[in-house]
């Protein structure tokens, strides 16, 4: 594809995405309907998509409209470049600009449409992070850098670098975190490579792997992760020696669980069933969130978040943590999580669990903020004193 054909795509697909339609499947019917397509068209459309969505304001802003048109001009502005060279240059490319296209004069940018934030969320920002505020929204406009975790039962960091670059994949040590490796180079041959087909490495962001590693914990104790997903952080704790069972209120969500961790080696009890689960040394509860730590990677997100989902994401992130707290045992930890950034979902939400069971003392608590060494994430640990 040319690049002014890989522009019009991404404009299809930019429209089918601001009408409702999720990203990831955007893309997915767009590739099973162009199947002339190869995989450097597909990743570069993605690219173009994905850039396009985490500074939708701004790209907006600049080319006139809140559609995937004026996004793909506003890219094409903020990259520097002339639209008019492309937007016309061949059967497969957009259509010439309209006179209000080339003589479109953008207002100076405001600054929420500069941090690329939802105007009611930019206040909530602020509050949350203060003077960080500014650093956190631009590192969301940017793509997220990718990181896997090494299995340290099967492999070390060194062995684990050698490995990937059999396949062309360059890796870097994380600084903070001994099973953490930053990849360079290639990161999209990851999942075909063999130190993930045997079980070396699993997908996973480091400020998720640094909260893992965060919550004490000794080889053989039991470990439940209460909100478990796909069970990246059942396969952290399992590798760190733990005993751990994985829960979810959608049993679905798990299904990738026993094959995970047979490739990583690993035993994890998957109990569906709430009323099994009776207590344990610790409980890790990864609550549902607005992702706003994460908006990298999930940017539409972003723009589909409202004031209204946002409250009853935090009646839900209260409601779970109080379910959670009650499969810790008598001493237990319960480590709350969220990969959001804003207070309301973060701190506040731990002094009004505590302020009900106050038998839950503070022990700890840690927050990372998007940017180079990961993406933003929140951790507090929390002892059952009884």
């Amino acid at each position: 594809m040319t690049p002014a054909a890989r522009i019009q795509a991404a404009i299809d697909v930019l429209d089918a995405v601001l009408a409702g339609e999720a990203a990831e499947r955007a893309l997915t019917n767009w590739a099973r309907a162009s199947r002339f397509a190869g995989s450097g068209d597909r990743a570069g459309l993605r690219d173009l998509v994905f850039d396009a969505l985490r500074c939708l304001r701004s790209y907006a802003a600049l080319g006139g409209a809140r559609t995937g048109r004026g996004l793909m001009l506003g890219a094409l502005r903020a990259a520097g470049e002339d639209p008019a060279a492309l937007f016309g240059a061949g059967p497969y490319a957009p259509a010439a600009l309209l006179p209000d296209e080339a003589g479109h004069q953008p207002a100076p940018l405001t600054r929420a449409e500069r941090l690329d934030l939802p105007n009611w969320l930019l206040d909530r920002f602020d509050l949350s992070l203060g003077p960080d505020a500014e650093a956190a929204a631009l590192a969301l406009r940017s793509r997220a850098p990718v990181f896997v975790r090494v299995n340290q039962s099967k492999a070390s960091l060194t062995g684990t670098m050698a490995r990937l670059a059999q396949d062309q994949i360059a890796a870097r040590r994380h600084g903070d975190i001994d099973c953490a490796l930053e990849i360079t180079e290639n990161a999209r041959k990851l999942q075909n490579s063999g130190a993930f087909a045997d079980g070396w490495i699993e997908l996973q962001d480091a400020s998720s792997q640094a909260a893992v590693r965060r919550v004490p914990l000794a080889a053989g104790q039991s470990v439940l992760d209460f909100c478990a997903g796909g069970g990246g952080k059942a396969l952290a704790f399992a590798d760190r020696g733990a005993v751990v069972t994985a829960h979810d209120i959608s049993p679905e969500r798990m299904g990738d669980i026993p094959r995970r961790a047979a490739r990583a080696g690993q035993q994890i009890r998957v109990e569906p069933d709430a009323a099994a689960l009776g207590r344990f040394d610790v409980v890790f509860c990864d609550a549902p969130c607005s992702g706003s730590g994460t908006w990298r990677r999930a940017p539409e997100a972003k723009w589909r978040l409202t004031p209204e989902r946002l409250e009853a994401l935090r009646a839900m992130q209260a409601e779970v943590l109080r379910a959670a707290a009650t499969h810790v045992r008598p001493g237990g930890l319960l480590a709350y999580a969220t990969c959001s950034v804003l207070t309301e979902e973060n701190a506040a939400q731990v002094a009004a669990f505590r302020a009900e069971r106050p038998q839950f003392d503070l022990l700890d608590d840690m927050k990372t903020l998007p940017g180079p060494a990961g993406d933003g994430f929140y951790l507090a640990v929390m002892k059952d004193a009884g």
